[in-house]
This record gives C-alpha cells, structure tokens and sequence, in this order.
C-alpha cells in the first residue's frame, strides 16, 4: 500500500514538473459563446493575438479550406499568366470540379479563381501539378511551406484539394495563421473577396458564385473558404474587416454539424470580436525615449489588441523592453527594441556563427542539465522504492 501511494506521489510530481516547464504563448480573452463547432478560434488578423478559443490545438480533418494554402502557393511561387495544360488526371479528380478537360489550356490565374471561388478540386489537380510535377510531390510543397514559411507545425497535407485522407489534417490555430499569411498577399486577398466571375472554358461557360456564403451575404466579409467532406465534418475559414476599420478578424471553425451552424458560430463570433476589441499600431519609424533618454526608433510597425474604448500607455525600461498597458495595467504587449545604433550595426558573419554557436551550446546545456535532473531524480526514487520492497520482505520473514 505504502508503495502503491508512493508511486502515486511520483506521478503526480512529474506531471507538475511538465506543467510548471511547458510554456503557453495563447491569451486568449475569457468569453462564454456557445457554439456548436467542435473547434474554433478568433484571431486579429494584424497582431495575430488570440481573442477566442475553443479547443484550437485539437488536430482535426481541413476539407475544402485546405485550397488556402494551395492558392497562396500558387500565387506565389507560380506565375499567374501562364497556361496550365490539363492532364487526364486532373479531370478524373471527384468532387466539386470546374469542368476542365484534358489538354486544354488554362491560364493559372483563373484555375486559382476556380478553386477558390467554385472550390474545384480538378483545378486544384491541376494547379499542383503544373507547380511541383504532381500532387505527391506538392503536397510535399505545402508542409515545407507551412512549416518553414508560415511558421506552424500541427499540420500535414497529402493533397491539394482536401478530399479525406486521415493523414491530412490541421487545427484551427494552424489555419489561422496560414489564413493570416495569406490575406497578407493582394492578389489573394482580392481572389478570396470576389462574389462571382464569369468563367469560360472549353467544357463549361458560367457565371460562378462563390460558395462562401457570407462573402455574397455581408460587406464587412472579406473571404475566404468553406469545406465539407463527411469525416470532417463542416470546415469555414472566414475573414472580416470592421465598418470604421477598427479591427480586421480572422475566424475557423472546424467540425460543424451542419453549414449553418458553421454560419451561425461564425457570425457570433465576428459579432463578439467588432463589439468588445481594435487594433492599434504604432507607426513605422517612431521614435520612443526610455527613462534615460536613450532613442529607439521603431524598424517596422507594431500591433496590438485591446479592448473597445479601454486607453492604454507605453513606456520603455532602461533594457530596451517596450510594454504597452491597459487602463487596468494589464500587459496588452512586451517587445525588446533595438537602439539606432544596434540598428546600424552589420554583423560580421563570424560574429553570427559564433553566437549561433554559443547559443545552441546553451541549449544544450540546458538540455542536458535538465535530463540530469530527471535522471537522478529516476534513479533516487527507485532505489528508495528498492529499499522500502526490501525492507518489508525482510520484515515478512522474521515474522
């Protein structure tokens, strides 16, 4: 008994170590909104900063909002004038298509239209393809893109369209932030905001409307994609942008049972997002004083979140920190500057492999250090378990 609550004891310390050394980057502001969305996250759009959540680290299936990151893909690595010649594999692709038939040729610009707007999977096919040779390979693309560019790592493609595939998935703070990116590109942006197009090609002549409903249903809705496949239930990635533009949002909900209720949840939370925050931003090459004098002026913009009509102040310790308070002296943001002349400064590249290298030496020290610990602290335990088993065998025998 005395060792079974030992033990017990152990496993309890150890989950604490992990919870004291795990680090939590999300603020996120405490709100009740009932939604009927498995997962959901509302972000601002310019500061990135986390204003709603629900279970937005749970790793989900992405449908059809998996064409985001095909298209800013395309947009930027492709050239959007050239012709796409379409391959008997792209037209053989199922699920929502545009129609393209095999060895016409289609200027990439407009594949992107129609897999953004008509959410065609044989565009996206066929995008793939003329990028990266196929739809192994671009997938391939995609994670090395969300990885390395757009900074996220709890998701994994396997294709370009979203069709189910149980090793393709995200969460909803992944696609956040490769929405954030996204909607960063002009081109993009202004695809994902378009409420119809005629579309012209050899297999079909339309007028398309984009299937993001609240594109074509409210003003302040500036994109970007819906999706449905039934293992992933319904998936919607929508940005708004305030009448006054006092806030631009970006809002995913994954898992909904049903497109209304993505619609719904959505719309609360767009709603929760305009009534109760802004952004702010402090201009690029203001220039800030700390308590001693000493300048720093700003190398690129800076924005934070707070709430509606709640003032805050900045100031500047004698570290070069930035913090920037609420009326209620809450920290809104932290930000180490740089003075002019740390700006001023080229690194010698020898200086740069050094530090680098001094740097990695430092985490591993740490690493090492804190595996030590762990070790010796394993091993102190089960020798004390070791004894203790000892100890009532041999007072069992002289019984």
């Amino acid at each position: 008994m005395l060792i079974n609550r030992l033990c017990f004891s152990i496993i309890i310390v150890l989950a604490l170590m992990l919870v004291v050394t795990t680090p939590s980057s999300t603020h996120a502001h405490v709100q009740d909104i009932d939604l009927h969305s498995e997962s959901a996250i509302l972000i601002d759009q310019s500061s990135g900063e986390v204003l709603y959540d629900k279970s937005s680290q749970q790793q989900m299936y992405p449908a059809s909002i998996t064409k985001i990151i095909t298209g800013i893909i395309a947009i930027e690595q492709g050239e959007l004038d050239d012709k796409v010649t379409i391959s008997e594999g792209a037209t053989e692709v199922i699920g929502t298509s545009v129609y393209l038939l095999e060895d016409e040729e289609v200027e990439l610009r407009k594949l992107v239209k129609g897999m953004l707007i008509n959410s065609g999977n044989d565009a996206s096919a066929a995008i793939a393809e003329h990028i990266a040779g196929s739809e192994e390979e671009f997938s391939e693309l995609m994670n090395e893109f969300v990885n390395d560019v757009v900074g996220v790592s709890d998701t994994n493609f396997t294709n370009p369209h979203g069709l189910f595939d149980e090793n393709q998935y995200t969460t909803a703070s992944d696609m956040a932030k490769i929405t954030q990116y996204a909607m960063d590109n002009d081109k993009f942006r202004d695809i994902v905001a378009m409420t119809e197009f005629e579309w012209e090609t050899e297999g079909w002549e339309t007028t398309i409307y984009n299937h993001h409903q609240m594109v074509r249903q409210y003003d302040e809705v500036t994109g970007v994609k819906n999706g449905f496949v039934r293992k992933s239930g319904y998936t919607l990635v929508t940005t708004a942008t305030h009448e006054d533009d006092q806030i631009d949002l970006v809002v995913v909900t994954l898992n909904s049972p049903s497109a209304n209720h993505a619609y719904n949840d959505t719309r609360k939370l767009i709603d929760y997002g305009f009534d109760n925050f802004e952004t702010n931003k402090l201009e690029e090459g203001e220039v800030l004083f700390d308590e001693n004098g000493q300048e720093y002026e700003l190398e690129e913009p800076i924005y934070f979140t707070s709430e509606t009509d709640n003032n805050w102040e900045k100031e500047i310790d004698d570290g070069g920190v930035l913090s920037v308070f609420n009326e209620e002296e809450e920290v809104l943001l932290e930000k180490q500057l740089k003075t002019q002349e740390e700006l001023n400064k080229e690194p010698d590249p020898k200086d740069a492999q050094m530090a680098m290298g001094t740097a990695n030496q430092s985490d591993d020290g740490i690493n090492i250090i804190f595996w030590i610990g762990m070790t010796s602290l394993v091993t102190l335990i089960t020798g004390v378990v070791l004894f203790i088993r000892k100890r009532r065998k041999r007072d069992w025998f002289f019984r």
